[in-house]
């Protein structure tokens, strides 16, 4: 009987719950729900002033109880609960003790008015769908019965935080009858302290700008950007600027001079003698990893100028070769082209002339910057 009273309670409470708007979002903010838990001590009347109380025994008045709330807003919410109130002892004239005990759930609306320094009053009223039990005898007779109590209470509490709080409550019970077997007729008191936890956190507004009045743009630098968008201020007066007010700068191309490379009259193969000039080339390009090279190829004025544009990219290729296979230079950084006999070292038709003119120089583009001017 006791199991399956308490299983038909289990069922109540969870069609209860049911019945809760169970609306929270999971924003960051002071959700509307909470939980909590109480202890305290009940008292039952007027079980020692019943007509058949002969002794009124010693009470086990401890009563506890947990419980689940949703505000709809600062000042009304509704609560959903367990309640166990404790028992109750007294021998009756027909010398038999009675052990009488009440728990149930509970039901309620709750009110709340905030007062000041984080204390707040509040009152609540419900009903509770009681299981009252008498173990009559030690258990050798046992009564129940089971119904719907009103109950209405207040309370004063005190929040440690945002979430925490701290309640003193007083709870009063009426219509406690075992009715079936009319072993009680009564109601009780409950005082005691409860403790309830709020979920989430309130959000702080969002602080309230204050009108600013523009100022006229000003250009310090005399650059032609203002300096609300000027990230280089004090910008020389003769340099060119972005659109944030920093200098423009452009790489400079330097020649590396790689010596006398020259070729003899319509070849395009590398004299050995020629190697250590592109080695300390080599050198210089791996120290400055960042540094590119562009390999010119040249000719003499003899022959047609088609073919002498043939023959320059043929020397040109040779040497950018010898600096990508033999010395390790990443093919990215080389390039090589032919000029032909457009662009002769020394002008004129002497031997000397053809000799000089028949030539690769080495042109390395540096990281190297220098600020465009105005």
């Amino acid at each position: 009987m006791e199991l399956e009273n308490m299983m038909n309670h289990k069922l109540k409470f969870v069609l209860l719950a049911s019945l809760l708007p169970f609306t929270a979002s999971a924003a960051q903010e002071l959700t509307p729900w909470y939980v909590g838990g109480g202890l305290g001590v009940n008292n039952y009347e007027p079980n020692c002033d019943l007509k058949t109380t002969k002794v009124c025994g010693e009470d086990d008045p401890y009563a506890w109880d947990i419980f689940a709330g949703y505000m709809f807003n600062d000042y009304f919410g509704i609560e959903l609960g367990y309640r166990n109130l404790g028992r109750a002892e007294w021998t009756d004239y027909s010398n038999k003790l009675n052990d009488l005990g009440v728990k149930g759930t509970t039901l309620g609306l709750v009110g709340v008015w905030p007062i000041a320094n984080n204390w707040s009053l509040s009152v609540e009223a419900g009903a509770m769908n009681y299981l009252i039990s008498n173990n009559k005898q030690w258990g050798s007779e046992y009564y129940s019965d089971s119904g719907i109590a009103p109950y209405f209470g207040t309370g004063i509490g005190y929040n440690f935080t945002e979430n925490l709080k701290l309640q003193a409550k007083y709870r009063r019970y009426e219509n406690l009858d075992e009715d079936k077997w009319g072993t009680f007729e009564g109601e009780s008191n409950y005082w005691g302290l409860e403790l309830s936890y709020r979920f989430g956190h309130t959000v702080a507004a969002a602080p309230v700008a204050a009108a600013v009045i523009a100022a006229a743009p000003v250009d310090s630098d005399n650059d032609g950007v203002y300096d609300d968008k000027d990230q280089c201020p004090a910008t020389p007066a003769t340099h060119k600027v972005d659109s944030v007010g920093c200098t423009i700068y452009e790489n400079v191309k330097n020649k590396e001079d790689v010596g006398s490379i020259q070729f003899a009259n319509d070849s395009a193969v590398v004299k050995p003698v020629f190697y250590k000039d592109i080695e300390r080339l080599a050198n210089y390009l791996n120290k400055n990893p960042e540094f590119t090279v562009e390999i010119a190829g040249h000719a003499s004025n003899v022959g047609k100028p088609e073919y002498n544009m043939v023959l320059s990219d043929k020397r040109a290729d040779a040497v950018a070769k010898i600096l990508v296979e033999k010395y390790g230079i990443s093919q990215s950084r080389v390039t090589s082209n032919g000029y032909g006999v457009t662009q002769p070292l020394v002008a004129g038709d002497s031997k000397e002339a053809h000799a000089a003119n028949r030539r690769i120089e080495a042109v390395v583009t540096t990281t190297a910057k220098q600020p465009v001017l105005k």
